[in-house]
């Protein structure tokens, strides 16, 4: 699913009729997305009560399970099927449900058809508020511990291909909802059966309400025992299927596998993580969620590298055109919005001293690019919108000198706060202050050692430590760069305090904290001065005056060897985007993969060479806040054996050995 250069647009939501009774119908398929007489309860029998959840869930064996769906509609079998899931015994299953939808409904439209359901009505509020735009992509959403959504707006045909071209058999049931056959063709070829059955572990189930000869001979061929058994109402069969032949995994696509690993890591009962920033501590609670003890060991104290600003402003970027970076980076502001928002509502951050999602503003002089992404944000106004300047002055509450774009789900965080609300979750154990760490294994653990003692031990190790990332010796070869970082600490004025939400130029700053706003910051690439120093304090102030006029007198009369500051350091990649994934065993590395200096196009047919249970998360730049909390969950799925949250090209684009595969197909290693 590879977009590079297309352009950039929302997708066409579906389009609706209504029937007199409520129930609606795509007008597309020309057919409705439940039934007439009684929705639920169809629901219930023939994709919940066919697939024997319960008995299943409730098997000493079952630690978790993933249903898939191919055709979300509505939404009602997930949350029936959530609401089942609920009334489980403790403890229960991990639950993952991941579905496809190429036309989502607006949001809208969902509360609408949802609202029949008055038994439903409190998930249904949680999904609602959680619900994304209808931007093509992967969107995870997390409503209750333990619970995963998957929303994957994409065609069956080419989301299926990308999931099962990974090798994985993951699913456990299977909910086959598209429309009925003879609307909707496409979603039952014998490509798409066939793809499920490669996504499919030995035992899963099918369930569909169609029993239509041509469906059951292709999930036999595929390897599906079926068998027809009654319908609802006045449908009179439906069918299930079991996989008693599973399919031949592959590991292509038509992409060498060097992104997969060539060993299978169990799911560990303990990880250990290096650094307590935004990477380790986000990380640490995706993994504590889902049962894992954690130990987090910390060079210095809690927050105290580049997360210990006490502002940082919530951004993304936009493009006209699809590329793997500004996918990744909405994809990640999207989620990091929703679980910025759960942690205020949950009581782990406060309002106004941790944080608020109050929006930001980023000025804008690029008057063609804002006229195209007008149109292409149309429909998206929960996202993004351009705003001409007496809109943004508005907004801001201050007068601005020129148009940008509006982005209300985002606002301003203490990135401290956030780490110490998710390490006091259970599971988790914080050392700090333990000074330079190393890193080596004995084959079936991992040892974090300090001089000669070993702090911990575990069979699963991640490496979030920011610019010290390459001080340990297993990747030493990443090419990671350093970029110095000073904020300016301005105390506030009657004319600042009229700032309404965050506003970003060609710096940033934020409403106040505690009487003093965070503004900067400088950027400075390969400087290691942790001294403030009055020029950088000179030139945030500069720019800001720039981006606030009517400011700008009051700015350049303050002293600013007078101004308080922090100095912190960004760990960043030579493409932007963060380092995140299993890491290489460089030289076996290089050895397996050296062909490519000779023909950077030919497919390799081997998986990658890997550090058994040692992965990165690192080069998060000066985007953490909105990218740290989705890769967290990036990493949390690719080690407890789940469905990822990215298609296979974003997570390509994030893998660490993409440096190693870049330099030999540039034949720049000897």
């Amino acid at each position: 699913m590879k977009r590079d250069n297309l352009p950039w647009r929302p997708l066409q939501p579906a389009t609706l009729s209504w029937s007199d009774t409520g129930v609606p119908s795509a007008n597309t398929f020309d057919d409705v997305y439940y039934s007439q007489d009684n929705g639920l309860e169809e629901s219930r029998h023939v994709f919940l009560q066919a697939s024997d959840l319960s008995q299943r869930w409730q098997e000493p064996s079952c630690k978790q399970f993933c249903i898939a769906e191919l055709g979300f509609g509505t939404g009602l079998n997930f949350l029936l099927t959530w609401q089942a899931w609920r009334e489980l015994p403790l403890p229960r299953p991990q639950l993952h449900f991941l579905s496809i939808e190429k036309h989502p409904l607006r949001r809208q439209d969902l509360a609408r058809a949802l609202s029949a359901w008055p038994t439903l009505s409190a998930l249904t509020e949680q999904l609602l508020a959680a619900y994304p735009q209808p931007l093509a992509g992967q969107h995870r959403l997390l409503l209750e511990e333990g619970l995963r959504l998957d929303l994957w707006w994409e065609d069956a045909n080419d989301a299926l291909p990308d999931l099962a071209d990974r090798g994985q058999p993951l699913v456990d049931a299977w909910y086959l909802d598209g429309f009925a056959p003879s609307h909707n063709e496409d979603m039952w070829s014998a490509s798409v059966i066939n793809a499920v059955a490669r996504l499919s572990r030995p035992g899963a189930t099918i369930a569909t309400f169609t029993a239509a000869g041509h469906v059951r001979r292709k999930l036999a061929d595929a390897g599906f025992s079926v068998s027809k058994v009654p319908g609802y109402g006045r449908k009179r069969e439906c069918v299930r299927a079991v996989l008693e032949t599973p399919a031949i995994a592959s590991a292509n696509g038509g992409l060498s596998p060097w992104d997969l690993s060539n060993y299978t890591q169990e799911r560990p009962d303990h990880v250990l993580i290096l650094g307590a920033g935004l990477a380790g501590c986000t990380t640490a609670a995706a993994l504590a969620d889902r049962g894992i003890n954690i130990t987090v060991l910390e060079q210095g104290a809690l927050s105290s590298g580049g997360s210990g600003n006490d502002q940082g402003v919530l951004y993304t970027r936009l493009s006209r055109k699809h590329s793997a970076l500004v996918d990744f980076a909405l994809q990640g502001f999207q989620f990091a919005t929703n679980f910025y928002q759960a942690l205020f509502r949950e009581g782990e951050l406060q309002q106004y001293l941790d944080g608020d999602l109050c929006g930001s503003f980023q000025q804008s002089h690029n008057t063609q690019e804002m006229a195209a992404l007008r149109d292409a944000l149309s429909g998206l106004d929960d996202l993004a919108q351009v705003v001409d300047r007496e809109q943004a002055s508005h907004i801001l509450g201050i007068t601005q000198p020129c148009a940008g774009y509006w982005y209300p789900g985002s606002g301003w965080i203490r990135p401290a706060a956030v780490c110490q609300a998710l390490t006091k979750r259970r599971n988790i154990r914080v050392m700090e202050h333990c000074g330079n760490v190393t890193l080596h294994t004995d084959g079936t653990l991992w040892h974090a050692t300090a001089g000669d003692k070993i702090l911990a031990q575990a069979s699963v190790a991640i490496v979030a430590t920011g610019t010290g990332t390459t001080a340990l010796e297993q990747l030493k070869w990443l090419p990671l760069q350093t970029i110095r970082g000073q904020i300016t600490e301005l105390p506030a004025n009657d004319a600042t305090r009229a700032l309404r939400a965050a506003l970003c130029h060609e710096g940033y700053i934020a409403p106040a904290r505690e009487g003093t706003h965070s503004m900067g910051a400088s950027f400075n690439l390969n400087v290691v001065d942790p001294a403030l120093r009055s020029d950088d304090t000179r030139d945030n102030l500069s720019k800001l005056a720039g981006a606030v006029p009517a400011w700008s007198t009051a700015l350049n009369a303050l002293d600013p060897e007078a101004l308080q500051g922090r100095v912190g350091y960004r760990c960043a990649s030579p493409d932007y985007l963060p380092v995140v994934g299993p890491a290489p065993a460089f030289d076996d590395f290089v050895q397996s993969f050296g062909a490519l200096r000779k023909n950077a196009r030919q497919v390799m047919p081997q998986r990658g060479q890997y550090l058994p249970g040692l992965y990165v998360n690192a080069a998060h730049g000066s985007r953490g806040l909105a990218s740290t909390p989705i890769v967290a969950e990036l990493l949390a799925s690719m080690i407890c054996d789940e469905p990822l949250p990215f298609s296979r090209t974003l997570c390509r684009a994030l893998s660490p050995a993409r440096f190693i595969i870049r330099d030999l197909s540039r034949n720049r290693i000897p």
